[in-house]
């Protein structure tokens, strides 16, 4: 670890333990019913260790000692589950602070009503405001480029050193103020107003004081106050039980009891638990607009996927050389080169890649004097005029073919079965001519990213439906589909499309997750349960979505749903282990309790401690001690695998739920003998 991160970490943990005492506010605890029932408990407790008669009885001063080290205890108690959550809330403060670093007092060149700049503080523009920015200066606000194309650093928001392209219109527009613009020029309209942009959100998100509970927090919440409420009501009749038996029990035991009953261990770190999951979103560089959407990601049943840069590559590569008429492989690979030396494109340059393959290569040097003849849309053709007359093209088959036959050529008559067989197959075509002569076909085909089969199948065991949603034809999409392994697939989709596939799979009751990046995926993205919106791609998609991939890589989705997976089944299992906790607890505490007045219940004192004092005692530090000892847990969550959910409710139960039992009768019998055997017990 360098020396950075640790000052940063020594930092966090100062800031946390400062932050652990501004909790104790009532006003702050209130929002935490269990640990707030703890702080109450540790009130009255401190009361009783400077007038222990307070409530009634006739305790001496021999009480006052063990009335003080439960209050203390108690104290230590909150302390450690506000620490947990300060812990939590200071790595996103520290981002937070990182961030805003980015944002400097800026200034930018606004347009004036007749066309000139002036200089005004960036925090004066204003949505609509028409700004130009220089290669070399800071972009001040979040906005659309209207005029230019430049090279953007975003290392600043994205972490990423590469720089990336914007440019006007298309779906690459879309600029965040306070990255900085290395080439060129840009003139941007203005999207945001003060206070609004995407930086200033990401500021707010990070922060997790700010965060707002998500319903599945709200709902364990209220589980847990139901607890400690049935809790209480069974404290607070055990006194009147051990008077009628002719005994007597003090207030500070039974206030002991209850903080060891109720799942004290969920609630100091429930908070904590969601914080750490928006902290492991930010930290993939992924921004999430509310917890919600980080838990609904931990239930995504149906993921849906665009085909092109997300399941393949992004470009169809040249896979194959297929020659027709009387034509050789070798004079296909030489004419095919030729036609793509110059050409700089991801295609024409595997064209070339692959002819090396096939032991082919030409200098580009050799042809310096010819005319290099790009790719357009009218011609749908590229390729070299050589200075002797010689013409050689490659390009759409159609495109080709109408050529030929405006030359006089003749078309090969097993063109058109090979062209048919590429397309079967879910390849593109490319005619190769010299000429008016067609020597053959390219075979481009879509290159599945590495690894994804396999990632499907591990979604698949989680449980999740995956889509592919693509323009290509059904043949082509078919194939795509089979080869990357997805469950299902839409070919010629429209926005519509996607919109009619998440409305079908939520109605059946399922969460659908999609990520997208051009303003027609902005309806998808607003009805998708979890849609992640690409930082590269336009507002409207950003605005849209509830997370933000700020790497802009679609397959990034697929971690997100593993994370929101981790956030849940870290909850799941400290709340397992807390609950477990209590079992053992309580046959720790309450035979010991009351083997004084009833004899009998000295059987189920199967801990053998050493008296009733030394059992509170012990009980109660090892409730204190666990909760520090699961910080780490709740920070880095629970290791997420893609099983089924009988097994990983059995893996829970025998890790959490049998641990939770276990360790709490080693570590309560331990604590007993260390405080007998220091004369702690018999305060």
């Amino acid at each position: 670890m360098s020396n950075k991160n640790q000052s940063i970490n020594k930092g966090i943990f100062k800031m946390a333990v400062v932050d652990s005492f501004k909790k104790l506010d009532p006003r702050v605890m209130v929002k935490n019913p269990v640990m707030s029932v703890v702080e109450i408990g540790f009130v009255v407790t401190l009361l009783l260790s400077f007038v222990p008669n307070l409530f009634g009885g006739h305790y001496g001063a021999a009480q006052i000692p063990f009335n003080a080290v439960i209050s203390f205890i108690l104290l230590i108690t909150v302390l450690f589950g506000n620490f947990a959550e300060a812990i939590a809330e200071g790595r996103g403060k520290a981002q937070a602070e990182s961030l805003r670093r980015t944002k400097t007092d800026l200034t930018a060149q606004r347009r004036r009503p007749d066309g000139t700049y002036e200089s005004v503080p960036a925090s004066t523009l204003r949505k609509g405001d028409v700004i130009r920015v220089l290669a070399g200066e800071m972009i001040p606000a979040d906005g659309e480029v209207k005029e230019g194309i430049g090279s953007v650093d975003e290392s600043a928001i994205t972490g990423e050193s590469a720089p990336v392209i914007r440019g006007a219109g298309g779906d690459f527009s879309s600029v965040t103020g306070g990255t900085k613009l290395l080439s060129d020029q840009l003139v941007i309209e203005v999207a945001v107003n003060p206070g609004e942009s995407f930086l200033d959100k990401m500021i707010g998100l990070v922060e997790g004081a700010t965060r707002q509970k998500t319903p599945n927090e709200i709902a364990l919440t209220v589980l847990l106050a139901g607890l400690t409420l049935i809790f209480l009501i069974v404290v607070i009749t055990l006194s009147p039980f051990a008077n009628f038996v002719k005994g007597s029990i003090d207030t500070v035991s039974l206030i002991a009891l209850l903080v060891c009953l109720i799942p004290t261990t969920i609630g100091a770190l429930l908070s904590a638990i969601g914080i750490a999951g928006m902290d492991r979103i930010i930290r993939f560089n992924v921004v999430a607009k509310s917890g919600k959407a980080v838990e609904a990601a931990g239930d995504v049943n149906t993921l849906i996927l665009d085909k092109t840069g997300t399941i393949t590559i992004g470009n169809r590569l040249a896979s194959d050389f297929i020659p027709v008429g009387s034509h050789n492989l070798k004079e296909l690979v030489n004419v095919a080169v030729l036609s793509s030396l110059f050409d700089e494109t991801p295609e024409g340059r595997s064209v070339v890649d692959l002819a090396k393959k096939n032991d082919v290569g030409l200098l580009r040097e050799d042809y310096n004097d010819a005319e290099n003849v790009a790719f357009s849309a009218d011609t749908r053709m590229s390729g070299l005029n050589l200075p002797d007359g010689t013409v050689v093209r490659k390009g759409a088959v159609d495109a080709i073919k109408q050529y030929v036959k405006n030359k006089g050529g003749r078309i090969p008559e097993d063109l058109d079965a090979k062209t048919e067989q590429i397309a079967k197959e879910g390849g593109t075509p490319l005619a190769v001519i010299k000429n008016q002569e067609v020597f053959g076909l390219i075979y481009l085909k879509d290159i599945i990213k590495p690894g994804m089969r396999q990632r499907f199948e591990e979604l698949r065991k989680m449980g999740i439906k995956t889509v592919m949603c693509t323009g290509d034809n059904p043949l082509t999409a078919a194939t795509i589909a089979l080869e990357a392994g997805v469950d299902d697939f839409i070919a010629e989709a429209k926005p519509e499309d996607k919109m009619r596939l998440i409305k079908q799979e939520q109605s059946q009751g399922k969460l659908v997750a999609m990520s997208g990046d051009g303003t027609n995926d902005a309806p998808a993205l607003a009805q998708a349960d979890v849609g992640l919106a690409m930082n590269t791609g336009t507002t409207a998609a950003k605005e849209a979505g509830n997370m933000v991939d700020l790497d802009s890589d679609p397959t990034k989705l697929i971690e997100v749903v593993s994370i929101g997976k981790q956030l849940l089944i870290t909850r799941g299992n400290i709340t397992t282990f807390s609950i477990a906790n209590d079992v053992a607890k309580y046959f720790a505490i309450l035979p010991a309790m009351f083997a004084t007045i009833l004899p009998q219940l000295q059987v189920l004192n199967i801990m053998g401690l050493t008296s009733p004092k030394s059992a509170i005692l012990s009980a109660i530090i090892f409730n204190a001690l666990i909760i520090p000892a699961l910080i780490p847990l709740a920070m880095k969550g629970s290791k997420y695998k893609p099983i089924g959910a009988t097994a990983l409710l059995m893996r829970n139960l025998m890790i959490y739920g049998v641990g939770g039992i276990i360790a709490p009768f080693l570590g309560i019998k331990l604590i007993d003998i260390i405080i007998t055997a220091l004369g702690i017990a018999n305060i």
